[in-house]
């Protein structure tokens, strides 16, 4: 089950809203993506340390909560690292990251709620407070997906902060 296409045909999530969770990266300001981090990782663990059904899959070929947030968690490492790049290096190449293999390999159904939530509390923090630092220039620097995409840091901002928005649509979050 692939929750976010590695396709090359990613661009539509930067010019509408989406239809399912009808966020609209179009719309979203890059000086908003830190506190919207921020907001998203609150919601997070307040999910994973209060739901009674975290653990439980809605449908098998679906994630449950604890997974979507462990996917979460992760996509905050990514994401972290392909920036730090971006800001580092120039024009950097991301390895692929398969993120199917990695709910598998790391037992995403098995680990801990409250310790997943800690770790998204943490891991939104560095990225916000990473998103916070970028200053004029910097929003254009650029870096590459495995696949050949081009994003700068504007556009992989706005990528990202639809994924995680996207996935607390995904488990129901209000």
């Amino acid at each position: 089950m692939s929750l976010v296409p590695d396709d090359k045909d990613w661009t539509w999530v930067l010019e509408r809203q989406c239809d399912e969770c009808e966020f609209d990266a179009s719309v979203t300001a890059t000086a908003d993506v830190a506190q919207m981090t921020r907001d998203a990782s609150a919601q997070w663990v307040e999910l994973l340390t209060t739901r009674v059904d975290v653990t439980t899959r809605p449908r098998l070929d679906v994630w449950s909560p604890l997974e979507y947030g462990c996917h979460v968690r992760d996509v905050y490492r990514v994401y972290t690292k392909r920036l730090r790049r971006m800001l580092n290096e120039d024009g950097p190449h991301y390895e692929n990251w398969d993120q199917d293999k990695t709910a598998v390999e790391d037992r995403y159904s098995e680990q801990d709620p409250v310790a997943v939530a800690v770790d998204i509390r943490d891991e939104g923090t560095t990225l916000a407070n990473l998103f916070d630092s970028i200053e004029g220039e910097q929003w254009e620097r650029a870096g590459f997906r495995s696949d050949g995409a081009a994003f700068t840091i504007d556009t992989i901002s706005r990528y990202f902060v639809h994924d995680v928005v996207h996935h607390l649509h995904d488990v129901g979050a209000p």
